[in-house]
């Protein structure tokens, strides 16, 4: 589990900082919503992700058994600030595009 974990957190880190270093905008924004999946997955998998235990205390339960909640309410708040930043961020490229006429990062044109 770990190690399929790992490996989806680093192919998505791989794709969203290849996707940031596009000359595209939107390509940008979407590298970035990419980052925050995955560190999103890297907070959720270090609370320890746990199957077949009870969510409520008994008596016999242990405590160290079972999830940590902290990071699944660090996500939970990261998901929502992340859908408001992407948000936020199309619409600024929806202005930008529409006051130059392209959707560049660094403002140039296609020289074909």
């Amino acid at each position: 589990m770990e190690l399929i974990l790992s490996l989806a957190i680093g192919l998505m880190t791989g794709c969203g900082v290849w996707l940031i270093l596009r000359p595209r905008t939107y390509q940008v924004i979407v590298g970035l919503s990419l980052l925050s999946y995955a560190v999103n997955l890297f907070i959720f998998g270090v609370g320890g992700v746990k199957s077949n235990l009870p969510p409520i205390l008994f008596e016999d339960v242990v405590a160290a058994h079972l999830s940590d909640p902290v990071p699944q309410a660090l996500v939970l708040t990261a998901i929502v600030i992340g859908f408001a930043t992407t948000a936020l961020f199309l619409v600024v490229l929806l202005a930008s595009r529409g006051l130059t006429g392209n959707d560049h990062v660094d403002g140039r044109e296609d020289t074909k």
